[in-house]
């Protein structure tokens, strides 16, 4: 019988942050897959390797962690004040979706190198030395991302000293702002931002137990929960946690049921096909451990201790969603995040998390008896591993 040729498609692998994925032009797209709809979705689950029942992605250039099983879609922008559109897929490794929910913050970081490598900027934007602000319209959120991307000799400037734990080798430092990054609202405590309208909230998990928890939706809807509450110290490496079947069904039955107070979901069941958002972590007050890289880290080094999950595993880091809303929620006086930082106004956080340390800043005001974060500011960096063309089989999508 006869079967369909591979066909080619242009496409770009990046890491970014402690993410990898991969990269398309919008215009590079076959037709009927430059519209969301199920082509598109069939065709980024085939180049990643998914649905795989083995949960290892051989048959893609996924590699079966929520680190590494993303997708990102660019084009230029016809909204005023910005340079390109970007729209990130969180590709499910054993299941057949394509989650369209949130950002990813560790890929935002090669957003603007590759408009630029790709042609989405014009030309007499970049400078032949310095630094280039690219303008970011996040497609998923409606948020806007400012990136400043180093340029040497007018090409993105990708090596360089700046060390990123999670990351082996050191690259050149992307500085990303995420502009206006929590929903508004009206209510107590800052409205959508919280969608409960309260700082701290009992949640209750019917069989599991009632937990307080900051909810928040910044950077990534979070569900945040005291370490210590749960049984955890916040020292965790992946594995304590990945390792322990019963520990990922508790966090994803929590995880679902938040997601239902936040009004993201309106039953469990819902939960399953909305695996990226909302995120769940847990915060603990500084003390020291050990990093999955061997590293030392002092208390005295962080303000609090965090672990988060994604995609129903610990990350072996840090989300860069995640870090926006640990740092929006660390800049608001009563949240669970910022008792543990010590309580008080602040600006910025240094947090420890299984690879190390990160610091993120915010700005926050409050206007009545309501909080507003005007930015979170974070440095990531990015670079092009692999360019030219991935190649998918042509009756799959």
């Amino acid at each position: 019988m006869p079967h369909a040729p591979q066909v080619k498609i242009p496409a770009t692998y990046i890491r970014g942050g402690t993410s990898k994925g991969v990269f398309f032009r919008l215009q590079d797209l076959p037709e009927r897959c430059q519209v969301a709809g199920p082509a598109r979705d069939a065709l980024l689950m085939r180049v990643i390797g998914s649905p795989d029942p083995y949960a290892k992605q051989i048959d893609g250039m996924g590699a079966a962690t929520s680190s590494t099983s993303k997708t990102v879609i660019l084009s230029k922008s016809s909204r005023p004040g910005h340079d390109v559109d970007y729209l990130f897929g969180q590709v499910a490794i054993d299941k057949a979706f394509v989650d369209w929910s949130g950002n990813c913050g560790n890929l935002s970081a090669a957003v603007g190198p590759f408009a630029i490598a790709s042609g989405l900027i014009d030309a007499a934007r970049i400078p032949a030395n310095g630094i280039c602000t690219v303008r970011i319209w996040q497609a998923n959120i409606s948020k806007t991302i400012v990136a400043h991307v180093p340029i040497t000799d007018g090409e993105v400037q990708e090596t360089g000293d700046f060390e990123l734990d999670g990351v082996t080798f050191p690259a050149a430092e992307v500085q990303l702002e995420f502009l206006d990054p929590a929903d508004e609202g009206d209510g107590e405590g800052g409205g959508a931002m919280f969608p409960t309208g309260h700082l701290v909230d009992d949640l209750e998990v019917p069989g599991v137990g009632t937990f307080k928890a900051t909810m928040i939706n910044a950077g990534i809807p979070t569900i945040f929960l005291n370490a210590e509450e749960i049984g955890y110290s916040g020292t965790e490496l992946q594995e304590a946690i990945n390792g322990d079947a019963a520990a990922l069904a508790r966090f994803e039955i929590i995880r679902a049921h938040g997601a239902i107070r936040m009004g993201l979901i309106k039953s469990v069941e819902e939960a399953a096909t909305r695996q990226h958002t909302p995120k769940v972590a847990f915060v603990a007050k500084p003390r020291d451990y050990v990093a999955s890289s061997g590293k030392e880290v002092k208390a005295a080094d962080v303000d609090l201790m965090v672990r988060a999950l994604s995609m129903g595993k610990l990350h072996h880091a840090m989300m860069g969603t995640a870090a926006v809303a640990i740092g929006t929620a660390a800049a608001i006086p009563g949240t669970l995040v910022n008792l543990a930082a010590g309580g008080g106004e602040r600006n910025a956080v240094r947090f420890g998390h299984p690879s190390g340390t990160l610091r993120v800043g915010a700005e926050a005001v409050r206007n009545g008896d309501q909080w507003q974060v005007t930015k979170a500011i974070m440095s990531r960096s990015a670079r092009i591993l692999m360019e030219g063309n991935v190649r998918v089989p042509g009756d799959s999508f």
